[in-house]
């Protein structure tokens, strides 16, 4: 049996030695220590207010991810740095200078990740504009807090191997392959994640906003990470994945400043020249008459049994489907009521124009 297990006493003796030979040394890194510690604990403390600031406000300003980064500062790190301080003044024996180099080295390692993590998070978050927990992609930040921490401690885990002597090529090589068999086995699934975090970043539509792809016109329920839902006007359900979603012409209705309403009419009676200026002058009244819609034109496109036709161009500043409707439906009541003062009878009125004529 080892002497210095049953008897620990040189061991202290040997310890108490050196700290009275290095005193100066020690009592000068102590004191360096401190400060820094001090100055540590002062960043954390600062940075837990900023955070519990901006959080009071809702809102993610550079104070916000300077906070959270700041906040994140760990104790243990601190104490591992005040001990490497120390160690640099004082000059221990070998292996205790190697015991504390390995200490800090980890230490180091797994804090700089810790601070990466938190400014990237932060970053990100600033980026989107909004509180995870309110974004219509917050289940998407738990993918990407995932991805980001299994990339940044991988990172550490590889930088303290190799601060440690450890060969890591074959380590490397071994993940890197294993990365490309996971990402060719789910090459679907991470194309639908990444179209997810597009729309998150670049934000062509969010929750809540009406859009038109293809023939397909719905509100925006829900954006998931790998499907986007829509409640169409009709009523049903309406399911795309992200990225064919993406691939699409997508038409943002909610981002309009104005809707532009096409109604093709057809106007029976009389005709003359008085009827014709008749129409567009009760047209412009309809349309007049309607808060927040403004007449573009409603100009004689053609003529033909026993009717007029007209096309009536108008702007509607609603942008809300049932609006639109309403004052649709306004317009053509007040117009047949200004065509009827003229003996002029609506007869056709539609969003599609009339099928052409064969001459």
């Amino acid at each position: 049996m080892n002497p210095s297990l049953i008897n620990p006493i040189p061991h202290t003796e040997s310890v108490l030695s050196w700290i009275l030979a290095n005193r100066d040394q020690v009592a000068v890194g102590a004191i360096v220590a401190a400060i820094i510690v001090a100055l540590m604990l002062l960043g954390r403390i600062v940075g837990q207010r900023m955070v519990a600031h901006e959080t009071a406000t809702e809102h993610m300003g550079w104070r916000m991810v300077v906070g959270r980064v700041l906040a994140r500062t760990s104790f243990p790190f601190m104490v591992v740095a005040a001990l490497d301080i120390v160690a640099t003044y004082a000059e221990p024996p070998a292996r205790a200078q190697r015991l504390i180099d390995i200490a800090f080295i980890i230490a180091f390692a797994l804090q700089g990740a810790i601070w990466a993590r938190e400014l990237i998070l932060a970053l990100i978050a600033r980026k989107v504009g909004e509180r995870p927990g309110d974004t219509t992609l917050g289940n998407a930040t738990a993918i990407i807090r995932l991805l980001v921490s299994g990339t940044l401690f991988a990172l550490a885990t590889v930088v303290i191997l190799d601060n440690l002597g450890i060969n890591v090529t074959a380590l490397i090589a071994g993940l890197g392959i294993g990365g490309i068999a996971i990402g060719l086995a789910a090459q679907g699934i991470f194309s639908d994640l990444f179209a997810a975090l597009s729309i998150l970043f670049d934000k062509p539509f969010k929750r809540g906003d009406t859009i038109r792809y293809d023939s397909s016109t719905g509100i925006v329920e829900r954006i998931g990470l790998k499907t986007t839902r829509l409640r169409s006007l009709t009523g049903e359900q309406l399911i795309m994945s992200n990225t064919k979603l993406l691939d699409r012409e997508i038409h943002n209705l909610t981002q309009a400043r104005s809707r532009r309403i096409t109604i093709y009419l057809a106007v029976g009676g009389k005709t003359s020249v008085k009827a014709i200026d008749a129409v567009g002058d009760a047209a412009a009244r309809a349309v007049g008459g309607q808060t927040g819609c403004k007449l573009v034109r409603c100009v004689l496109s053609g003529a033909g049994s026993g009717a007029l036709a007209y096309d009536l161009v108008y702007d509607d500043s609603a942008l809300d489907p049932g609006k639109v409707a309403a004052n649709r439906s306004a317009v053509l009541r007040t117009l047949v009521e200004g065509l009827a003062a003229h003996d002029l009878v609506l007869a056709r009125a539609s969003d599609q124009p009339p099928a052409p004529l064969p001459f």
